[in-house]
């Protein structure tokens, strides 16, 4: 790979001397023009030169989420320039999501293998989403829970005679809806007296004849959770 220029952004000085060392013995083909422990500096430094990468950590100053509006920032200011988040941030998923939103061309976790001169190469090459290997496997995890989830649902659909009203009645039952408000809902062309037959007739289809004395709309609710007939996670309701 020819030569290129890196900026690094990181406030912690034992972490930015391990950064280096990895530009200076993986990837020599890399020439840091400078280093900023805040936004300012960063400004000050974008003034002067701009390099060709941006390495950007991003908690700084004792926040979690500047590096966020630092890569909206510079992505939109300096399209050309490549992104690439080093972050110790390992459980805030929401700010991995925000900070792929704001333009980042990848990232690499601060965690097992740390950043290596593929994923350098990677984004320098132009490519999107470029990730090491621990959030890779979080990802993985992710997309397997999602995948059973889905699997759970089409079979629940299936066994217990699930159609798309069964499953709008209850989730807006879940958002906690009554049923005169069900019945105001365009997707749904149901009388409450008809929403109360759906839900009795759902009592006998998703409990035993054993468990169907005093079920409730919250235990119905649950189990139709329990069945993944609806997400919890991933409620919405309708116009």
């Amino acid at each position: 790979m020819n030569g290129f220029t890196v900026v690094i952004v990181e406030d912690a000085r034992l972490e930015l001397k391990g950064t280096e060392e990895i530009f200076r013995t993986e990837i020599p083909e890399a020439e840091i023009i400078g280093v900023a422990s805040n936004e300012a500096e960063l400004d000050a430094l974008l003034g002067k030169s701009v390099p060709d990468l941006l390495l950007l950590d991003l908690g700084l100053g004792g926040s979690t989420t500047v590096g966020v509006d630092i890569c909206a920032k510079v992505k939109g200011e300096y399209p050309g320039m490549k992104v690439l988040i080093f972050t110790g941030e390992l459980l805030n998923e929401k700010l991995w999501a925000d900070v792929l939103a704001a333009g980042a061309d990848g990232i690499a976790l601060k965690t097992g293998e740390l950043l290596t001169k593929y994923e350098i190469y990677n984004v320098m090459a132009g490519k999107k989403n470029v990730f090491n290997q621990p959030i890779l496997e979080k990802i993985v995890g992710r997309f397997r829970e999602a995948v059973m989830r889905d699997a759970a649902r089409q079979k629940s659909m299936i066994e217990y005679e699930i159609d798309r009203y069964d499953e709008c009645f209850l989730r807006h039952l879940a958002l906690g809806y009554t049923k005169e408000m069900i019945a105001s809902l365009k997707t749904m062309p149901f009388g409450v007296k008809s929403l109360e037959k759906r839900q009795a007739d759902l009592v006998t289809r998703l409990f035993s004849e054993g468990e169907q004395r005093g079920i409730n709309v919250t235990r119905l609710v649950v189990r139709a959770i329990e069945l993944h007939i609806i997400d919890a996670e991933n409620l919405e309701a309708d116009e």
